[in-house]
């Protein structure tokens, strides 16, 4: 058996000309000792979970370009460590959907339909309308994030679990400290 492919080959899978869309993704989740039945909810839930977080970078970006006033350095920096974060998260979500055989949503038309999290224009925004976007997305990543632990409990996903669990810890902590930033309580 030869792993070397023709570049025709390589662009008929790039492109989806006579190929199969789920003819690539071979991998089932039996691979790994999990029931197919019980991770398709979980692969749904990371996939509207992938669309959100890739909104959520991309608002995280807008901040970081268009951030003005007093508190620039602080935030411009924050907001540069938090989508940075993001695109690290996106990369694991996509992968772990991978890992339970399932392709990931990769359109930004499907990410705007099915996230939660909705796009803003950051221009003029003032700075801490900024921190209250981000607190907001926070908020709804997390709640998504509890959604998801209990559909990987229920499926015996603990690799999953443990993933989004690592993620909603970040969230919680950061949330913390942007809203003590704000003057929150």
């Amino acid at each position: 058996m030869s792993f070397l492919i023709s570049w025709y080959d390589f662009d008929d899978r790039i492109t989806g000309n006579n190929v199969n869309p789920q003819s690539n993704y071979t991998m089932d989740a039996k691979a790994i000792s999990l029931s197919e039945t019980d991770v398709k909810p979980v692969v749904d839930l990371l996939n509207d979970y992938l669309a959100n977080y890739h909104i959520h970078y991309q608002k995280l970006r807008g901040c970081h370009w268009n951030i003005k006033g007093q508190n620039f350095f602080t935030l411009h920096i924050k907001f540069e460590e938090l989508y940075t974060n993001a695109q690290e998260t996106i990369d694991e979500i996509a992968e772990r959907v991978l890992t339970l055989g399932k392709p990931p949503h990769s359109r930004f038309a499907d990410y705007i339909n099915e996230s939660e999290i909705k796009e803003i224009n950051t221009i003029g925004m003032k700075d801490l309308d900024m921190v209250d976007a981000v607190l907001d997305d926070f908020s709804k990543l997390i709640s998504l994030e509890r959604g998801l632990l209990e559909a990987t409990e229920e499926a015996g996903d603990d690799g999953t679990n443990d993933m989004v669990n690592r993620f909603m810890q970040f969230k919680e902590k950061n949330t913390w400290m942007l809203r003590s930033f704000a003057g929150k309580k």
